[in-house]
């Protein structure tokens, strides 16, 4: 295997991929390492990267729900998004946690938590516009 390649990437749908990706750039630091647009001009395969940290991201079809989008018309999904805890997220260690929580309540990141101390480091977590959620701690 080659070492550079992560051991594992978090592969995350969105209904709108390509805007997923520009946010979560502009949002929350990432860069983009990969956009493959499909015939229809949809996502197929996106990569997004961060230090030595790997997310794929595609839009899967018109049938599939963002996690924002089922909870409006599932009220057992509803329920699961009413604590501000990471459900099915990711978690990504960054250099500046203040700064980071900075940009990503500018670009619109629903706040989940503020910036809380001590157990793993400092950290806050939060949702993208199609409902992922997110945990970024400051690295040590």
């Amino acid at each position: 295997m080659n070492t550079a390649t992560p051991a594992i990437i978090p592969m995350l749908a969105y209904e709108d991929g390509l805007a997923a990706m520009d946010w979560l750039c502009s949002a929350f630091g990432f860069s983009a390492a990969a956009r493959i647009i499909d015939d229809d001009g949809k996502l197929a395969h996106g990569e997004l990267t961060l230090g030595s940290g790997k997310i794929m991201i595609a839009s899967p079809g018109p049938d599939y729900q963002s996690p924002k989008h089922h909870r409006k018309v599932c009220d057992v999904t509803d329920k699961w998004y009413q604590v501000p805890y990471i459900i099915n997220g990711c978690l990504v260690y960054v250099e500046d946690i203040r700064k980071h929580y900075l940009t990503a309540k500018a670009y619109g990141a629903v706040i989940l938590s503020e910036i809380e101390e001590g157990g793993p480091g400092m950290r806050y977590r939060a949702e993208d516009p199609e409902g992922h959620r997110w945990m970024f701690i400051e690295r040590c």
